[in-house]
């Protein structure tokens, strides 16, 4: 890539920002590091209609957690300022007047009621209206009235909007770097809405505009855009501007790869596709997040990196240094991505065994000493997929267990299994290094000379210290007890589990 490479993550303050649109920022951050290029955060907030407040102020908080940092943008300044396109609005007139100067756009003064009966008479003809070259010469715009007329109707402040006159005859091509070459007749397109009767852009100027100003050189979002890209084309064309490269992400499909992801897909299955926790600033209802639901940072990243794209090997985990060395949009799948909620939580799991035992310890478990609060991490790390079930798995493992594991009783509970467990609660209180170490090497002499096998006591020496016939690693879990808390588990197993005669 010859130019410096620009990139824009441009949200609209309209909710919580979707997990697709994460996807999105994370890919232009990811070309933007790549080529040592420019990540910007700009905010299209032109529909003023559809603003939600702290909406703006979500978008940057989940951006931080994530570390997905703009270079230039709203919350960090830049040569473009101001990054919000309602502080931009002044600037917009002068090129939607420049291309009605040029004959390439014109003032409509139809209003709502006859836009609406239009299109119900077109609809009783089978048909569907389009405001295009067919049409607009039947229509209240300044193409089809005289000089004089448009004067006095400007004149006197009659509403209007601006409109770009797309050409009767031509084609619209340009290469996508996901979809590769993409063809629209200009026949199929309506004269889209540029200036609205309020004198803010529409977005499709705005956009335009902005990237043009911002030298963005290469647009990256949703799929949902690309049937706006013909038009933007266009735009671009009209100013007698360079476009930038296009590449138009692939969708992300529900779980069961059926249909785009949507946040009652998410409500039914019970897994976040915003992410933070959101509450609504109207309702009071609240959508889950990934951050509160216990994935971390990196997963997160990493979970979204592969919704689209893969790196061309068998790596699964990545860095994300390492998703920037190995980012690039020639391997972005055409594709939909199936949102495989369980992969998400594959990758929580595989995070959280790298992840720094202190600090989890310290988080999680911050009642405890930080020795024995490492070892129970450690201990459960395994067993879990979110760093916030640790202190619920603590909390059940230090309670005494009320009930026995049936099933393991019914199998394993035998004469040997009994004599077995009396000769470990009586040497038990003999063992001096109360470690994983200590109490196995106590338990093993004290059975070998017994002559039983350590095989046919363990689980029913874990069933009588835990209630379950599976668990973690028992030897740490008898340490993490304490010797007394285990002589006393054992003593109570022994008074309640049936008496075999020898």
């Amino acid at each position: 890539m010859s130019e410096k490479v620009r990139v824009r993550f441009a949200p609209s303050p309209t909710g919580p920002l979707h997990i697709g649109g994460v996807r999105t920022a994370l890919y232009n951050y990811l070309l933007a590091r790549k080529t040592g290029g420019t990540f910007i955060l700009r905010i299209e907030d032109t529909d003023q209609t559809r603003f939600v407040p702290g909406a703006e102020q979500y978008i940057l908080d989940s951006l931080a957690w994530l570390g997905i940092s703009p270079d230039e943008g709203v919350g960090v300044g830049g040569p473009h300022a101001p990054y919000r396109q309602s502080e931009r609005k002044s600037l917009y007139k002068q090129y939607a007047d420049q291309l009605i100067q040029e004959g390439k756009a014109y003032y409509a003064f139809d209003s709502s009621e006859e836009l609406d009966a239009m299109r119900t008479m077109y609809e009783s003809k089978g048909s569907a209206f389009q405001y295009n070259a067919l049409t607009r010469v039947k229509l209240r715009n300044s193409l089809a009235m005289s000089p004089g007329e448009l004067e006095s109707l400007l004149a006197s402040d009659t509403p209007y909007v601006i409109r770009l006159k797309v050409p009767a005859k031509g084609e619209i091509r340009f290469q996508d770097s996901v979809r590769d070459w993409v063809h629209v007749h200009t026949s199929s397109m309506d004269d889209k809405v540029l200036m609205k009767s309020d004198g803010m852009p529409t977005y499709h100027l705005a956009n335009v505009v902005d990237d043009h100003i911002m030298e963005i050189t290469h647009v990256i979002r949703g799929e949902e855009w690309l049937p706006s890209a013909p038009l933007h084309i266009l735009l671009y064309q009209s100013f007698g501007w360079k476009a930038p490269q296009f590449a138009h992400l692939p969708l992300l499909l529900k779980p069961e790869g059926n249909g785009k992801l949507s946040k009652r897909d998410a409500d039914l299955g019970g897994f976040p596709v915003f992410p933070m926790e959101w509450t609504d600033p109207q309702t009071g209802a609240v959508s889950k997040g990934f951050r509160q639901e216990g994935y971390l940072p990196a997963a997160t990243l990493n979970f979204l990196a592969f919704l689209g794209w893969n790196p061309g090997t068998e790596q699964e985990l990545f860095s994300l240094e390492e998703l920037v060395d190995a980012f690039s949009l020639e391997r972005i799948n055409k594709a939909g991505a199936k949102f495989d909620v369980n992969k998400a939580k594959w990758f929580n799991q595989q995070y959280l065994k790298q992840a720094d035992l202190a600090e989890l310890a310290k988080i999680y478990l911050p009642h405890l000493a930080l020795a024995d609060a490492k070892a129970f991490v450690h201990l459960f790390l395994d067993r879990v997929t979110f760093p916030k079930e640790i202190s619920q798995l603590v909390q059940e493992f230090t309670q005494r267990p009320q009930v026995y594991d049936e099933a393991v009783l019914a199998s394993k509970w035998n004469v040997e299994a009994q004599q077995g467990l009396q000769v470990i609660a009586a040497h038990l209180p003999t063992c001096a290094d109360w470690d994983a170490d200590g109490i196995k090497h106590t338990i093993h002499v004290s059975l070998e000379a017994a002559g039983i096998k350590m095989g046919k006591v363990m689980q029913m020496l874990r069933v009588a210290l835990s209630g379950n016939g599976a668990g973690p690693d028992l030897m740490i879990s008898m340490q993490l007890w304490g010797k007394e808390e285990v002589i006393a588990r054992l003593q109570a197993a022994l008074s309640v589990f049936p008496k075999l005669s020898e």
